[in-house]
């Protein structure tokens, strides 16, 4: 493993300064599943739950994290996204959500697709408790970045 970034030579926590490095159209997209019970996912489907259209909620829930993420990881930036997509693929026994973030800048856009997979699965669950409380949120992870100076890099 490289030297951490965001830790200084006496071992303390500091912000990377991101100033010398160049900007490049940077993306990265992140997934994540919800397990469910099969009556709690029909009701989904159907857009029949109480609190109101879970997917779209959750959607826009995930969109709003992704701003908000310098405001959630210490020591992220703040950064100017271009794009923030959610998307759903129902499972046999749940819900796999993709998570996309792009942006032209000097700093990655990880953290910013993780937290929109994080904030969109929590959300599902939160619609979703009235009618099972032991749903299982699971396999957080990043699939895929590329831009920067690393390049791209994609998950096996």
């Amino acid at each position: 493993m490289s030297k951490l970034t965001h830790i200084d030579g006496d071992g303390a926590a500091h912000m990377v300064d991101v100033s010398a490095k160049n900007e490049t159209t940077r993306e990265a997209r992140a997934e994540g599943i919800i397990q469910m019970a099969p009556e709690v996912l029909e009701a989904i489907k159907a857009n029949a739950m109480k609190k109101g259209d879970v997917l779209a909620t959750a959607r826009i829930a995930g969109i709003m994290a992704a701003k908000k993420t310098s405001d959630l990881i210490p020591l992220c930036h703040p950064l100017a996204l271009s794009k923030v997509a959610v998307e759903f693929e129902f499972l046999e026994n749940g819900i796999r959500i993709e998570a996309m973030a792009r942006l032209t800048g000097k700093t990655g856009v990880e953290m910013e697709a993780l937290t929109a997979v994080s904030t969109a699965l929590l959300t599902v669950y939160d619609m979703s408790k009235a009618m099972q409380k032991d749903m299982l949120i699971s396999d957080i992870r990043l699939l895929y970045k590329s831009g920067g100076k690393s390049g791209d890099w994609t998950a096996e």
